[in-house]
């Protein structure tokens, strides 16, 4: 989710610009190779001298562009510097802590075409993204562990409503959180980009499940909650016998190692990261999909966000889309949207809470362009999904 809207934008954008292709693929494809080193060949001087003059004229207005969006995305770090350090002194942070304007636009002449021939460069090789299927065969490989699949998804649903009234998220954060992230009628197993009902659709992240955890995310919760994971296994393990007891009692001991392999590195992202892409860190995300330790997880990965708030002395409940801005953009950066007040909320552009690249690649942001406007369209695609069934059953399980 964090690309749900995210990804229905830009998959708009995709299919858009896949509407006039095959015409000019075929186009291209039906000149033989001699042909098109004949055109190639045929480039005059004067096609050769225009194209060099717009390109000129291409590079001249591209460089003024990048030196003003350098200088305005410079100010956005700098602000951000100086709020991060008014923070830290439990100062006010003022509308002008922030940058008010938008981010510049390049509207400047496209770059030309070259008619000369031009050295073809290698398709970029694409890293491949595992999927479910490897998360399970790690985990059994590495850990000799299959997760307890459920035998219905409410089954799930239940678990998760269960765990997570008694941790206290509520059940307006859950629900519309679950319908933002899954589009509202997602599965414990379901995989960022992967749908049954698109054919050939491929994972666009390792995100699993209501609340879209990535590998880093379960090896994190791991290491920093694993121990009330044990808790909360060994408390439910003394009340069964048999054959049930040995199975948690299995399910415990590979928690423990797991929980231990997390903690083989120092707590921060970037070595979590690290570990998450190893097959070992696969296997720990195998627990996603597990109903004990799965709920576990999907809750805590919300709960981290609700104690970080209150730690920070901000008390009131967080809303779901509040909760959400936070879930997506990381903790500190969506606190420093959540304590905003509504009239700097209409004020602020959404530039400020990301880095260049991040930004012009999310078409959310740059189409809803300041905080209220991103935190509204939130709670309407959360009002929309909450209808569908998913969110129906979800929210009947509370």
């Amino acid at each position: 989710m964090r690309l749900q809207l995210i990804r229905m934008g830009s998959g708009f954008v995709t299919l858009a610009l896949f509407a006039g292709a095959p015409a000019m693929a075929i186009d291209a494809g039906t000149l033989a190779p001699s042909a098109t080193d004949a055109m190639a060949q045929a480039a005059s001087p004067q096609a050769i001298a225009e194209y060099r003059r717009k390109l000129g004229e291409y590079q001249e207005a591209r460089a003024a562009f990048e030196e003003e969006a350098g200088a305005y995305w410079s100010s956005i770090s700098e602000k951000r510097k100086v709020r991060n350090a008014k923070r830290r002194e439990r100062q006010t942070i003022a509308l002008d802590d922030y940058v008010l304007t938008q981010p510049p636009v390049y509207s400047g002449p496209k770059r030309p075409v070259n008619p000369e021939p031009e050295e073809e460069k290698p398709p970029r090789e694409r890293k491949p993204i595992p999927v479910v299927a490897d998360f399970l065969k790690a985990a059994a490989d590495h850990f000799q562990f299959v997760p307890q699949r459920p035998a219905g998804e409410v089954d799930f649903k239940r678990a998760y409503a269960r765990y997570a009234l008694a941790a206290g998220l509520t059940r307006e954060q859950a629900v519309r959180v679950y319908s933002f992230e899954t589009g509202g009628t997602g599965n414990h197993d379901m995989q960022s980009g992967l749908s049954a009902s698109r054919p050939g659709s491929r994972a666009i992240s390792t995100a699993i499940g209501y609340n879209q955890l990535l590998t880093t995310n379960s090896v994190e919760l791991l290491a920093e909650e694993g121990h009330e994971f044990i808790r909360e296994l060994t408390a439910r393990a003394a009340n069964l016998s048999g054959a049930p007891r040995k199975a948690m009692d299995h399910k415990l001991a590979v928690l423990k190692k797991m929980v231990a392999f997390t903690r083989t590195v120092p707590d921060t992202w970037s070595e979590h990261e690290k570990l998450a892409n190893t097959p070992q860190g696969w296997a720990v995300h195998a627990m996603v999909l597990d109903i004990d330790v799965g709920p576990m997880l999907q809750t805590h990965k919300l709960l981290t966000s609700v104690i970080f708030a209150r730690a920070k002395g901000y008390n009131r409940p967080l809303s779901a889309a509040e909760l959400e801005m936070m879930n997506l953009t990381g903790d500190g950066t969506g606190l420093d949207m959540v304590t905003m007040p509504q009239a700097m909320r209409e004020q602020v552009p959404t530039s400020n809470f990301f880095q260049r690249g991040g930004y012009e690649r999310n078409p959310v942001a740059i189409r809803h362009n300041t905080v209220a406007k991103l935190l509204s369209v939130t709670d309407e695609r959360m009002d929309f999904n909450s209808a569908k069934p998913g969110a129906k059953e979800l929210a009947a399980a509370f």
